[in-house]
């Protein structure tokens, strides 16, 4: 099987970044419908480190503000709905659950620095695929990374031990962008067939 044009265009060719957001709420059961699309997607080991805060209150949104750069913060109070993308550090504790090859958990445990890159790596992985799910369920989205890591672990994700990542924000373009879209390199700048 094989995306149709129609799918593609949703999903990259006429997807774009958007400027302002309608006044218009992301409904729970559209989160859920993301994260259980998401959630599917290939991890090593099926690790699935990813966690994810969805903030869908102005006053949680609010909350960010101070750990927004400054060019990012009309952006986010204004977006319905903004995700904290994080990892969790000690996701091995649930690969028992995820993945029945004995002695994951330990290989990782005892090895701090390899747990981290295996966290952060396909947590970001995953991250990418909560901007493909949202896309392909209707939404627009907006990937930041203008902000203090740890302001935003200290307000929100403390309780938990997760670290932040990036933000994405989701909700409905209000119209089309005015600026045209960016270059991309091309596959000779940015690829190797060896």
């Amino acid at each position: 099987m094989v995306l149709d044009e129609s799918g593609l265009d949703l999903l990259f060719r006429s997807a774009r970044t958007p400027e302002r957001w309608r006044d218009e709420p992301v409904s729970d059961e559209t989160l859920r419908s993301v994260y259980d699309l998401v959630r599917l997607g290939p991890t090593s080991g099926n690790c699935s480190p990813a966690r994810f805060v969805f903030l869908r209150t102005p006053d949680n949104r609010e909350r960010l503000r101070s750990a927004l750069s400054a060019g990012n913060v009309d952006k986010v109070l204004s977006a319905p709905v903004t995700v904290i993308v994080a990892h969790d550090p000690l996701f091995f504790d649930r690969l028992a659950y995820l993945n029945p090859e004995p002695g994951l958990r330990a290989w990782f445990a005892a090895d701090v620095g390899l747990a981290e890159e295996t966290a952060f790596r396909n947590g970001t992985l995953q991250g990418g695929y909560l901007i493909l799910a949202a896309r392909a369920l209707g939404l627009d989205v907006l990937p930041i990374s203008g902000f203090d890591a740890y302001a935003i672990e200290d307000a929100f994700l403390a309780g938990q031990g997760w670290r932040a990542n990036f933000l994405v924000c989701l909700g409905y373009a209000d119209g089309e962008p005015e600026r045209p879209r960016a270059p991309r390199l091309a596959f000779d700048d940015a690829c190797l067939m060896l």
